[in-house]
C-alpha cells in the first residue's frame, strides 16, 4: 500500500466534509452523537471481542500492567464511552458563539463569532476510549477528524470506529468527516505531520517519545497535550490525613495517566512525623518509593533518587520522595522539573496557598485537592480532546471551545477606506 496516497486520499475526504460539517445544526449533531452512544451500547460484544485480541497480543509482548490498564475495555467502560458522548450532545454549542462585537465610529459593525478549526488529526497510543471522545468532541465542534491509533489498540478502535461512523452517517454527519487510519506502519505517523493544508490541526496523545517526534517533525501546527511529571507538596501547616488521602489518590488511584503525581515533596519541618505514614500506607499499595539523601534518612528502606527520577513520568507505582526547606524550594523544584501539567499544595497556611496557585507554571495548580481532577469530564467539559501543557491556543482540558478558531464578520452600508 502506499501509504502516503490512501493518507493524502483520506485527509483530502475530510476536509471536503468539514465544509458541510461546519454549518450543520447543532440538533443534527446531537441527533449524530446520541446515535453513536447507542451504537457503542448495542455493539458491546463486538468491541469487547476485538479488545480480547488487543489484550491477548500485548500480554504476549509483555506490555507492563499500567498500559495493559489503559488497553484494557470492559462493559462499564464501554458505558462510560457512550456516556461522555451523551453528555457532549448536551453541552452548548460553541459554533456561532460570539464573544466580541463593536460598532466603529464610521459605522462597520463587527463581530468575532467561534468557528470549527477544519480537520484534525489525532496521533494517540494504547487507550482505545480516544476513539469515542475524540470523534464525540470533534463532530459536536464542527471538525472532521482524522485518527490514528496505537496498533496495540488495533482491533478494539477499528471496532469502535466502524459502529461509531455508521452511526454517525446515518444520522446526517457527511460522508468521509470520519477518517481512521487502519495500518500500524509508522511512517502513517510522519506523513500525518507532513499533510499540510489538508490538516489544520495534529493534536498528539500518548508517550513523551511520540509526542516529542510529532512537535518537532510536524509541518502542521500541533496543540501539544500529556506528558505529566505532577508534584504534590505537603506544606508544614497541613493536615496529614488530607495529604495522605490526597498522596494515595493522585498515585495509586490509576498511576498510568497523566495526571498521576509522580514526586512528593515534603517541608522539612514534618519530614520526620510525615514521612514514616506515608511510607508505610505506600507500602500497603505496592508503591516503590525514591527518596532524596533527607528522605532517606528518615526512611532508610527508600531507594536513593537519582537526578533523572525528578523529571521522569514513571506511569506506573513509584514515586520519588524529596524533603524541601519550604514554600520557595517546593516552587523552584517544581517550576524546574514538571511539564507543565499539574499540580498541588496541601497546607492550611492560606498565604502559601495563594503564592503557590501564583507562581507555579502549570496548566492546572490546586490547593488540598488530589491532581488526578484534570480531567474533562471532571471539569464539566464532557469528554476532552487531551490535556494541553503548552501555552498557545489551549491549555489545560480541551473541551468544545478548545476545538474552534475565530472568524471577523463585517457588515457595512457603503463604506470604502
Amino acid at each position: 500500500m502506499d501509504i502516503q496516497a490512501e493518507l493524502r486520499r483520506r485527509a483530502q475526504a475530510a476536509k471536503e466534509a468539514s465544509y458541510k460539517l461546519g454549518v450543520l445544526s447543532t440538533a443534527v449533531k446531537n441527533q449524530a452523537l446520541l446515535a453513536m452512544a447507542d451504537a457503542l451500547e448495542q455493539g458491546c460484544d463486538k468491541i469487547l471481542a476485538a479488545n480480547a485480541q488487543d489484550m491477548t497480543a500485548a500480554r504476549e509482548k509483555g506490555i507492563k500492567k499500567s498500559y495493559l490498564d489503559r488497553l484494557l475495555l470492559d462493559e462499564s467502560r464501554i458505558a462510560g464511552m457512550a456516556e461522555g458522548l451523551r453528555q457532549t450532545a448536551a453541552l452548548p454549542d460553541p459554533i456561532g458563539q460570539e464573544d466580541a462585537g463593536s460598532v466603529r465610529p464610521n459605522g462597520l459593525s463587527i463581530r468575532r463569532v467561534h468557528v470549527p478549526l477544519g480537520v484534525v488529526g489525532i496521533i494517540y497510543e494504547a487507550r482505545p476510549n480516544v476513539t469515542a471522545d475524540a470523534l464525540g468532541l470533534c463532530l459536536k465542534s464542527g471538525n472532521a477528524v482524522l485518527l490514528r491509533g496505537g496498533s496495540e489498540a488495533l482491533q478494539s478502535n477499528i471496532a469502535i470506529s466502524s459502529l461509531l461512523a455508521k452511526a454517525a452517517y446515518t444520522h446526517g454527519i457527511p460522508e468521509g468527516a470520519v477518517q481512521f487510519v487502519d495500518f500500524t506502519d509508522r511512517e502513517a505517523v510522519g506523513v500525518m505531520t507532513h499533510l499540510t493544508g489538508l490538516l489544520d490541526v495534529i493534536i498528539p496523545r500518548g508517550g513523551a517519545g511520540l509526542i516529542k517526534r510529532v512537535v518537532e517533525d510536524s509541518s502542521v501546527p500541533v496543540i501539544e497535550t500529556g506528558t505529566g511529571v505532577c508534584h504534590t507538596f505537603v506544606d508544614e501547616s497541613a493536615d496529614f490525613k488530607m495529604a495522605l488521602d490526597i498522596a494515595i489518590n493522585a498515585k495509586t488511584s490509576r498511576p498510568s495517566v497523566c495526571n498521576a503525581m509522580e514526586t512528593l515533596l515534603v517541608h522539612e519541618h514534618i519530614a520526620p512525623e510525615f514521612l514514616p505514614q506515608l511510607s508505610q500506607a505506600m507500602a500497603e499499595k505496592g508503591v516503590e518509593l525514591r527518596g532524596c539523601d533527607k528522605a532517606r534518612a528518615v526512611c532508610p528502606d527508600m531507594q536513593p533518587a537519582e537526578e533523572i527520577d525528578w523529571s521522569t513520568e514513571y506511569g506506573d507505582l513509584i514515586l520519588s520522595v524529596k524533603v524541601v526547606a519550604d514554600v520557595t524550594a517546593a516552587i523552584a523544584h517544581i517550576n524546574r522539573y514538571n511539564t507543565g501539567h499539574s499540580e498541588t499544595i496541601v497546607t492550611n497556611d492560606l498565604v502559601n496557598a495563594a503564592r503557590f496557585q501564583q507562581e507555579v507554571d502549570a496548566a492546572a495548580v490546586y490547593v488540598n485537592a488530589s491532581t488526578r481532577f484534570t480531567d474533562g469530564f471532571e471539569f464539566g467539559f464532557g469528554a476532552e480532546i487531551g490535556i494541553s501543557t503548552q501555552k498557545l491556543h489551549a491549555r489545560g482540558p480541551m473541551g468544545l471551545m478548545e476545538l474552534t478558531s475565530t472568524k471577523y464578520l463585517i457588515n457595512g452600508n457603503g463604506q470604502v477606506r
